[in-house]
C-alpha cells in the first residue's frame, strides 16, 4: 500500500528520544518521504543513534495504520505540520507537535485565541468571571482556548458558548476519550456548535500526570495570550503562565481577595508583571490582532451597561460582597428587616446579581 504523508509524519513522530526540532531539522534537510530511505551512515553522521536510525528505516508501517483506523473510528482527523490549517502559531514554539488529532472545525485554529485557565475548584465567583470575560471576548471574534477540566477551563468553554459563537479545547488523552468523563455532554456541544477538541495524543491514550505540563504548552502556544482567573501557588494555570511567557505571549491575570488562597498565584503573576485585568477591555489593549482580519470592532472595548445596572446603587445590594457575606451582615449593613433582606435578596438571585452559597450569599459581576 502506499504511504501517505499521514503515514511519514506518523512515523516521524514515533521515533523515540529525538527532540521534535531535531525531527524538523530532519525534513527540512532530506524532505519528509525521503528521510526514511536515507542510508544508515548518513543517519548516524546527523547524530541519531542506531536505534533511531533504525526505526527511520524500518517504520513500523503496521502500528502507524492502526492509529490512522482507530482516529477514523473516533471521528478524528489528523492534522499534520505541513498541513494548511495547521495552527501558525504553534509553529512559532521550540516543541510544536508533528500531528494533531481534531474533532470539529479546524479552521478555528489560525483565529485569534485567548487561552483562559485556572482552578479545578474555582469559587462562585471566579466561574461567573470566567463565563462573563469568555462571553465578551466570542463577541469580538476572538476564539476562547482552554483545556476541558473542571472549573475556569469548563467555565470558559461554557461561556464561550453562550453565543453563536465556539470554542477550542486541548486535552490531555486521545480523543476516543473525554476527561473527565462528567465533560462528555461539554464536548458534544462544542463540535456541534462549530467548536473544536484538540489533541496530540493517539487514540487509546488514557489520561497520565505527565501529559498535562504537554498539554499546558499547547493551550499557550495556540492563544495570543493565557488569562490565569485562580489559581494557587502550584498549579497547572502557573505552568500554562510559564509556557506563555516561554513562547513570547502574554499573560494576564484577574486579582481576587488577599484571603483567597486560590488567589495567590494570580496576585504572584502579577507582581512578576502579568498585566492585572478586572474587564474585557485590559486585555483587548494588549492583543496585537493586526493579522487577523474579520474581527468585529474593538475601538468600543467597555461592555455596555444594561438594564438591571441601576440596581447596582441599591443599598441593599452594596451590603452584599464580592466574597462571602452572612446575611446577618447583610441586614446590619442594610438596616432592614430580615424578613425583607431574604426576600430581596431572592430576587437579586434570580436576577443573576448574587447568589446563596453557604455561609450566606455572594455578589455577582
Amino acid at each position: 500500500m502506499e504511504k501517505s504523508q499521514v503515514h511519514y509524519w506518523l512515523a516521524l513522530k514515533a521515533i523515540n528520544r529525538l527532540a521534535i526540532h531535531k525531527k524538523l531539522f530532519l525534513v527540512e534537510t532530506f524532505g519528509l518521504k525521503e528521510l526514511f530511505f536515507q542510508p544508515q551512515e548518513k543517519l548516524l553522521s546527523c547524530g541519531l543513534s542506531p536505534k533511531q536510525a533504525h526505526q527511520i528505516r524500518s517504520p513500523d508501517w503496521q502500528k502507524i495504520t492502526k492509529i490512522i483506523t482507530q482516529a477514523e473510528q473516533c471521528d478524528c482527523q489528523i492534522l499534520t505540520f505541513d498541513d494548511n490549517n495547521y495552527p501558525q502559531l504553534l509553529k512559532q514554539i521550540y516543541d510544536p507537535p508533528l500531528v494533531l488529532f481534531t474533532q470539529g472545525e479546524q479552521t478555528l485554529l489560525n483565529k485569534p485565541q485567548l487561552a483562559i485557565v485556572g482552578s479545578r475548584s474555582a469559587t462562585i465567583a471566579g466561574i461567573e468571571f470566567t463565563k462573563h470575560i469568555a462571553s465578551n471576548l466570542v463577541q469580538q471574534g476572538i476564539i476562547v482556548t482552554s483545556g476541558l477540566a473542571l472549573g475556569i477551563d469548563a467555565a470558559a468553554h461554557i461561556g464561550a458558548l453562550t453565543s453563536t459563537a465556539s470554542t477550542i479545547a486541548v486535552v490531555a488523552t486521545g480523543l476516543d476519550t473525554v476527561y473527565p468523563s462528567r465533560h462528555r455532554p461539554l464536548v458534544k456541544k462544542i463540535i456541534a456548535q462549530g467548536g473544536l477538541i484538540v489533541s496530540e495524543f493517539i487514540p487509546g491514550t488514557g489520561a497520565r500526570a505527565g501529559h498535562f505540563p504537554r498539554r499546558n504548552r499547547l493551550i499557550s502556544g495556540l492563544s495570543l495570550g493565557v488569562l490565569v482567573v485562580e489559581a494557587e501557588i502550584k498549579s497547572g494555570s502557573l505552568i500554562t503562565a510559564r509556557c506563555a511567557l516561554e513562547q513570547n505571549r502574554e499573560v494576564f491575570a484577574v486579582p481576587g481577595s488577599v484571603n483567597n488562597p486560590k488567589s495567590k498565584g494570580c496576585h504572584w503573576l502579577i507582581k512578576q508583571g502579568a498585566k492585572l485585568i478586572d474587564e474585557l477591555a485590559d486585555i483587548i489593549n494588549e492583543l496585537d490582532l493586526s493579522c487577523f482580519s474579520g474581527l468585529n470592532d474593538c475601538n468600543d472595548k467597555k461592555i455596555p451597561q444594561n438594564s438591571q445596572q441601576d440596581l447596582f446603587i441599591d443599598s441593599l445590594l452594596a451590603s452584599v460582597d464580592y466574597e462571602t457575606t452572612p446575611v446577618d451582615i447583610v441586614v446590619s449593613r442594610s438596616k432592614l428587616s430580615i424578613e425583607e433582606v431574604l426576600t430581596r435578596l431572592t430576587m437579586f438571585e434570580l436576577k443573576g446579581l448574587v447568589a446563596a452559597v453557604p455561609g450566606g450569599y455572594l455578589r455577582l459581576k
